[in-house]
């Protein structure tokens, strides 16, 4: 079936702005399918388009030509969209996109890769203010459930489109874990040096066996056996290439307040448990509250527009928040319970509100209760992760 992706219209919109659009997100996300989605919507208002995936040889070898031709062919039309799919295979990717952009001939580039690294890599500070780029994402909850599928199937396999595909659970097994050997274990490893795949393999396991906790780089350095400044370069290439998010903590007033410390999660959870080799039923597994506060946490990444930073809080006495939701630098407490027992808010959202007494709301994001409740003149509002999107919507 169709999916609509929450992204789309804001892209569209983009699409008559002059600005060069960039979708960036890993492999297999539906960057393709959105770019299809592009074309389609140009047509059917009768605009001009051309369009090259560049994972195809033919359309790679037209690239081939000087610069001199490309520009000279791709320029001599006006009112004109070029839609290129993983353009990080141009050589001259920053000096084509900004010749096009400054002709000033409504020549718009919509263009997709898969790594922030690349678009670091071609895409150079000449085209600063020129770019605007959207960060896609796998399916999140708000988008699965157009699948009529449930929360239970979205928290073992994950959010990846390609899934749809497979009804058996064989079937999505063997298609996440070709995922992680053809993207993981192939793509990503060729950004590091040979003699340490063993260490970064090391890594990627430990991230995804202890997914949601602080792990300061000393400590994986550690467990690992390389150095601090290798822990460092292996998670950035890991944040950069859309295996895993690093939250900071949150610290504005208390000094026993965590203050330089990270937490990792997984993308997603079907890549996450394809490394574990895990795909047990939620409610047998004991890190069922791990996978349920990423989904939340991939739901907020989503939402998350240039204004908001989404962090985490903790104390040295152990009083924790597990996202702290900061919108134009006012924070708001977010805790996740994948099971709630009895009518008890939180500690860490009390203890939370107490030092942030400006801050007079806070969520509990659970799968079953949908309800306000006063304490101490601030709201608690206890929402399933179905109302996200409604709530926190910039």
């Amino acid at each position: 079936m169709k999916i609509v992706r929450n992204k789309i219209n804001d892209i569209i919109e983009d699409l008559d702005k002059p600005n060069i659009t960039i979708l960036l997100g890993a492999r297999q996300v539906g960057k393709s399918t959105l770019m299809e989605d592009l074309m389609a919507h140009v047509k059917g208002i009768g605009g001009k388009l051309v369009s090259f995936n560049l994972e195809y040889p033919d359309d790679l070898l037209w690239f081939s030509r000087s610069d001199k031709e490309i520009f000279d062919e791709l320029s001599g039309q006006k009112d004109l969209l070029i839609f290129i799919d993983e353009f990080h295979y141009l050589k001259n990717a920053s000096k084509l996109f900004k010749g096009l952009y400054d002709i000033k001939r409504n020549i718009k580039i919509v263009a997709s890769g898969s790594s922030s690294l690349e678009i670091h890599k071609h895409l150079q500070e000449s085209l600063a203010g020129r770019r605007r780029i959207f960060k896609i994402f796998p399916l999140c909850y708000d988008e699965w459930r157009q699948t009529g599928k449930g929360l239970e199937e979205f928290l073992t396999y994950g959010g990846l489109p390609g899934l749809l595909k497979h009804n058996t659970r064989a079937e999505k097994i063997e298609y996440l874990s070709q995922m992680v050997q053809t993207y993981l274990m192939k793509d990503i490893k060729g950004l590091i040096k040979e003699e340490n795949i063993r260490a970064f393999n090391h890594l990627l396991f430990y991230l995804a066996e202890h997914q949601g906790n602080i792990m300061p780089a000393a400590n994986l350095a550690s467990e690992i056996g390389v150095s601090a400044h290798t822990i460092e370069s292996y998670l950035e290439i890991l944040e950069q290439t859309f295996i895993i998010y690093g939250i900071h903590s949150f610290a504005q007033k208390l000094s026993n307040e965590l203050k330089k410390s990270r937490k990792y999660y997984f993308y997603d959870a079907g890549i996450r448990n394809s490394l574990l080799k895990n795909f047990a039923k939620t409610v047998e597994r004991d890190d069922l509250g791990g996978i349920f506060e990423c989904a939340v946490l991939q739901e907020l990444k989503i939402l998350q527009a240039s204004n908001v930073e989404i962090r985490f809080w903790r104390t040295k006495q152990g009083d924790e928040v597990d996202f702290v939701w900061i919108e134009d630098r006012k924070p708001i407490p977010i805790e996740v319970k994948s099971n709630i027992e009895n009518d008890r808010t939180p500690p860490g959202i009390i203890k939370f509100l107490k030092h942030y007494p400006k801050s007079k709301v806070g969520y509990v994001i659970n799968r079953t209760i949908k309800e306000d409740r006063e304490l101490n003149g601030s709201i608690i509002k206890y929402r399933t992760i179905a109302d996200l999107r409604s709530e926190f919507i910039s």
